[in-house]
């Protein structure tokens, strides 16, 4: 992992450990996704469309096998249904002012299920600006949430109910690759959901993008 994003990132958890430092561990989380969505943005607005489908790392096992356009989309996907199905229980952003439509997408899904050439026909389809401006859009929105949140709501947990949202969503593939992830979100209390997905999550895959652009 990049040194400097673990760095912060490690510091970033201590503080929300401590209701003292909590606000200013939320400002630092903010901080984090600020830089991440940085090195995104460079690489959006300055790789022409085809690098966006490209697998220069086909077949390897790691993060970096998939493509720019598909590790967009899993970042701001996941983020999306986490935020908005799980914590918020309002509707997720990509089905608010017809995002799916813009960016040219045929899944509502995740991503997790597709493997090999299947994610690089998927990426050729996609609208690359209009798929940055979700994820900004998706960002922006979890920021807000970041910063209403409490220290108390830190322990909140999840039911089974709530597990039940996930699946009748439909957002998260019914692929044993996949649908772990539902039981993975409802295990996690929201503390354990700052660290994944709302910011190593973005680590690890933001790091992955910049191994594809080079």
């Amino acid at each position: 992992m990049n040194q400097e994003w673990a760095e912060k990132n490690k510091t970033m958890q201590a503080l929300l450990g401590k209701e003292a430092s909590f606000r200013e561990g939320i400002e630092r989380l903010i901080a984090l996704r600020k830089d991440l969505f940085g090195q995104i943005s460079s690489i959006a607005q300055n790789f022409p469309k085809e690098a966006f489908s490209q697998m220069p790392f086909a077949g390897a096992k790691g993060y970096h096998s998939k493509t720019l356009a598909y590790s967009m989309w899993h970042i701001f996907r996941i983020e999306d249904v986490v935020a908005h199905t799980l914590i918020r229980q309002d509707s997720q952003i990509l089905f608010a002012d017809g995002w799916q439509e813009r960016i040219k997408s045929p899944l509502i899904t995740t991503g997790n299920e597709l493997q090999g050439a299947d994610i690089a026909a998927f990426s050729e389809q996609l609208d690359v600006k209009a798929l940055y401006e979700y994820g900004k859009a998706v960002m922006e929105s979890t920021n807000g949430l970041l910063q209403a949140l409490e220290y108390s709501d830190l322990k909140r947990r999840f039911s089974e109910a709530d597990r039940q949202r996930l699946i009748e969503s439909h957002c998260v593939s019914t692929d044993e690759s996949a649908f772990w992830l539902i039981d993975y979100w409802c295990g996690k209390d929201v503390r354990g959901l700052l660290k994944m997905p709302f910011s190593r999550h973005w680590i690890m895959h933001v790091e992955a993008m910049c191994r594809i652009k080079n």
